[in-house]
């Protein structure tokens, strides 16, 4: 296929077979998980189950890939479908309009799962489910208030420092007696939050980088060994 002929020349054959075998979960579309569904339908992964219960919102539009002028209003993973199936109509995608919580169930079962959620006990229950079904999974942590991309890093949640989602994260791991996770974070202090501001600002660079940093290490995982 001359659409993952680039990809080819990196990984070889069996490289793209692996990809085009895998099936990889992304829950969340947003600023980070967009970035990782965009990398893993270009590089020839052949199943994707994107999940999401969230619509694009015109605030979107300066760091979610799936937001423009022209999808505002539209479902998340119903945008995310189209967008992958123009990247690759041979792509099986899964698109779930559901909000991911410990009442969630689900019927596929993924080969990995990135998770891009931004709720701390939505996080929590995926590592559950993770858990429960022996599927791997990486986890993004916090990439808001951070403009440095030179400190975003790998690292077990247990290891993690200066984020002050993955403590939280970190201590309800803990109490539900879960395994350490690999997450992607930043080392860098969160900016202050200026105003009254309800939300707290990101660039799309900071998101972009984690949500890619998450699927490179999901594509590394499929094509080892090779």
């Amino acid at each position: 296929m001359t659409r993952l002929h680039r990809t080819r020349l990196l990984f070889g054959d069996t490289g793209v077979q692996k990809l085009k075998a895998a099936t990889v979960m992304v829950v969340g579309c947003g600023a980070v998980g967009s970035f990782a569904i965009e990398a893993l339908a270009r590089s020839g992964v052949g199943h994707l189950i994107v999940v999401d219960f969230d619509s694009v919102e015109e605030s979107n539009i300066n760091r979610q890939l799936f937001a423009l002028d022209s999808t505002v209003g539209q479902k998340k993973v119903l945008v995310a479908k189209q967008r992958i199936h123009d990247i690759n109509p041979e792509i099986v995608v899964d698109a779930l309009d559901v909000f991911f919580d410990e009442n969630t169930e689900l019927s596929i079962q993924p080969d990995f799962i990135i998770d891009a959620i931004d709720t701390v006990e939505s996080k929590v229950a995926l590592y559950k489910w993770a858990s429960s079904h022996n599927v791997p999974i990486i986890s993004s942590m916090g990439a808001a208030s951070k403009t440095d991309i030179s400190l975003i890093k790998i690292a077990p949640l247990s290891r993690t420092s200066v984020c002050p989602l993955a403590s939280r994260v970190r201590r309800l791991v803990r109490e539900a007696n879960l395994s350490d996770i690999p997450v992607v974070y930043s080392t860098q202090s969160p900016r202050p939050v200026t105003g009254h501001a309800k939300n707290l600002g990101s660039v799309i660079t900071v998101t972009g980088t984690f949500g890619l940093t998450m699927a490179n290490y999901v594509i590394s995982k499929i094509i080892q060994d090779i």
